[in-house]
């Protein structure tokens, strides 16, 4: 009777909770019995482990063998477990001494000639094994990724034997290749080629400095989408703590990453025919959807009206925690989904306020295709009108022309927010705003009087001086005062209109 007990780390949303993969050889006929809560995919490793170990060289026992995943109630799913139930085999067959399996984890899904394939999730899986101080064997393909967790102890193997080899002390694996961030990454854009549209670029800078929500309305062709995309240029890049969990969603959903952009922060513009399960994650093993995957970033809504009511109203809830939770009949997991969501879209059905083909109840009924809580849930909203002068862009002064000069200025006023209260403004509490915004008694009975003129509700309100507070910092002001307040009330656009066409 022989026995094996080999670690290995199961995938659950973003953590990977430690598994305990059982061995027992018992006397009987010849079977493979695997238990754990184990998916079918799971349960195909008695195919691929027997291969895998015939063809490296080693006798499949031909015992009764039972594989128990322990604990038995955290699903199993994938093909990450084959080399811990092989190894823990060949423990259990006597080629290997229990002791060499102390302390030291195992994770990788077996070709059957014995080659060890890459698996998804894998950082989850370096970050849960560095944090428990343990040495973790990996698919060599999965190197370059599992790098980014530079305090892990890691051997990347490419095939069973090494494995083996390693284990028994015949050659030892090389360690895993080590990896340095970039630390500020290349900006290769610029406003040189967008005209005018001041308004709008000022507001891009105060949403990009207090990492608030932001809405651009206007015509076709007035430069919605390219503002947009100087949105990442603007932003500071993200620190490691912060480019580890974003590597680590993308593991789970098995997208790859490029290390070499490892700070930069993400733009995902989904088109407006996902569905809110594209957009929140899903599936029979939840796995994140395009929120998640802007986690730390930004999500782009371009012709934000065309997408269904429902997959809108699916935002709201992460909007405000940051996270979304996913539920299915097989598990369920948690994503984070801290992103900063900009929009663009046509003030009507046909691109123009002005159209006389449009009744104002018609254009009313576009505009209502988004609900009322999201809208409360968008910090700024500004218009981009159309030119009034056709004119080509001059030639930039510079590569990046202003465009570098804004980028400074929003990272200064982002790390004055973090110095004083951990977070940017976008993410402050309404508990937190007058200690933070230190408003003179004048300047609060101003902002209440505007908020009732204008039928703001309180979480307008309390967004409002969020980035009344965003506008302070960009000018280094400690106490946030009028000017910044009656700027902040100018960027509710969309409000405006909306209550200008139910006036008609």
């Amino acid at each position: 009777m022989g026995m094996a007990v080999v670690k290995t780390f199961a995938g659950q949303g973003v953590t990977a909770p430690e598994v305990s993969v059982e061995i027992h050889l018992a006397n009987g006929l010849p079977a493979f019995q695997l238990v754990g809560m184990a998916e079918t995919s799971v349960k195909e490793a008695r195919e691929r482990v027997r291969s895998a170990l015939i063809n490296s060289g080693f006798d499949f026992p031909a015992k009764r063998i039972t594989v128990n995943l322990a604990p038995a109630d955290i699903p199993k799913y994938g093909g990450r477990f084959d080399l811990p139930i092989a190894v823990g085999i060949l423990a259990a067959s006597g080629y290997i001494t229990d002791t060499s399996l102390l302390n030291i984890a195992f994770v990788g899904e077996l070709a059957l000639n014995g080659e060890i394939k890459p698996v998804s999730g894998l950082i989850p899986v370096v970050m849960a094994a560095a944090n428990e101080d343990t040495p973790l064997i990996y698919p060599g393909d999965n190197d370059i990724e599992a790098a980014l967790v530079s305090h892990a102890t890691r051997y990347p193997a490419f095939d069973l034997l090494s494995v083996y080899e390693h284990l028994s002390g015949h050659k030892k694996l090389s360690k895993g290749q080590s990896f340095t961030p970039l630390k500020q990454p290349k900006q290769t854009t610029g406003w040189d080629d967008i005209i005018g549209q001041a308004q709008a670029k000022r507001a891009l800078t105060i949403a990009a400095s207090g990492a608030h929500n932001l809405l651009m309305v206007g015509p076709p062709g007035t430069g919605k989408s390219l503002l947009a995309s100087r949105m990442l240029s603007l932003l500071p890049p993200l620190n490691e703590e912060e480019a580890l969990e974003v590597a680590a969603i993308h593991s789970v959903k098995g997208e790859r990453l490029d290390v070499e952009q490892f700070l930069t922060r993400h733009m995902r513009s989904p088109h407006h025919t996902s569905s809110a399960v594209a957009l929140t994650g899903g599936g029979s093993h939840p796995v994140p959807g395009e929120i998640s995957l802007a986690h730390h970033g930004i999500l782009f809504l371009d012709e934000l009206p065309e997408f269904g009511r429902k997959a809108l109203d699916v935002l709201r809830e992460p909007l405000e925690t940051g996270d979304v939770h996913l539920s299915r009949a097989s598990g369920s997991a948690t994503y984070p989904a801290n992103f900063q969501l900009v929009a663009a879209m046509n003030p009507s059905p046909t691109g123009d306020i002005d159209d006389n083909r449009l009744t104002p109840q018609q254009q009313l009924n576009y505009l209502n295709r988004l609900s009322g809580p999201l809208l409360d849930r968008i910090d700024i909203q500004v218009e981009v009108p159309r030119l009034p002068d056709y004119d080509l862009p001059e030639a930039a002064n510079k590569p990046n022309d202003s465009l570098f000069d804004t980028h400074q200025a929003v990272v200064k006023a982002r790390a004055t927010q973090i110095a004083r209260q951990g977070k940017p403004n976008g993410a402050l509490s309404a508990g937190e705003l007058a200690t933070m915004c230190l408003l003179q008694p004048e300047d609060l009975r101003f902002l209440q009087a505007a908020a009732k003129q204008l039928n703001l509700s309180m979480r307008v309100f309390h967004r409002t001086l969020k980035v009344a507070r965003t506008i302070a910092d960009l000018q280094g002001k400690d106490t946030v005062g009028r000017a910044h307040i009656a700027e902040a009330l100018g960027y509710r656009a969309l409000d405006n209109l909306i209550k200008q066409l139910s006036a008609n």
